[in-house]
């Protein structure tokens, strides 16, 4: 079965059990609702019920149906948090994981010409942008939105684009 991380717990949180923990997921309102299942990415068997959850400074607060004290919290200071393939939730149309879009190969949606590879995603406000690598090493940016990305084929790692003037420097 694959796991995915979703945060990385860096400490306790009051004397109940609740811990403070980065977060490593694009959908934490999803990931940490209540109910959800959850594992320790070192003991997968070992599964964490998400019993409460919210937004604190920059960083989330969990609470777990099976922690209860700052002793139990205590022990999973330093864990990564994982979810299971099979827990995880149907994407919404146009959305996907980063792990599906990194390596895809990028396309001229006219031409079919190669236009590199991707092999970085930033998430700077209103919308992701997506580095492309050339084969020669030259990179640039693209916005993911519609008017330039035109279709995403996850299944043949392939991206069809239609760049506008002056996203990528050509001689």
């Amino acid at each position: 079965m694959q796991y995915y991380d979703v945060a990385r717990i860096l400490n306790t949180h009051g004397l109940n059990g609740e811990v403070k923990v980065t977060v490593i997921t694009d959908f934490p309102e999803e990931r940490f609702s209540p109910g959800s299942e959850l594992s320790l990415k070192d003991n997968p068997n070992f599964v964490l019920t998400v019993k409460s959850s919210r937004p604190f400074k920059q960083f989330w607060l969990l609470q777990f149906e099976e922690v209860s004290t700052i002793d139990d919290a205590e022990k999973l200071k330093g864990e990564t948090i994982v979810i299971s393939q099979e827990n995880q939730h149907e994407l919404p149309a146009g959305a996907y994981y980063y792990r599906d879009i990194l390596g895809c190969q990028v396309l001229d949606n006219e031409t079919n010409q190669d236009l590199g590879k991707i092999t970085g995603i930033e998430t700077p406000g209103a919308n992701d942008v997506w580095e492309i690598t050339e084969d020669s090493g030259n990179e640039y940016l693209i916005p993911y939105i519609d008017e330039v990305v035109k279709q995403v084929d996850i299944a043949n790692k392939k991206v069809y684009v239609e760049l506008l003037e002056g996203l990528r420097d050509e001689d």
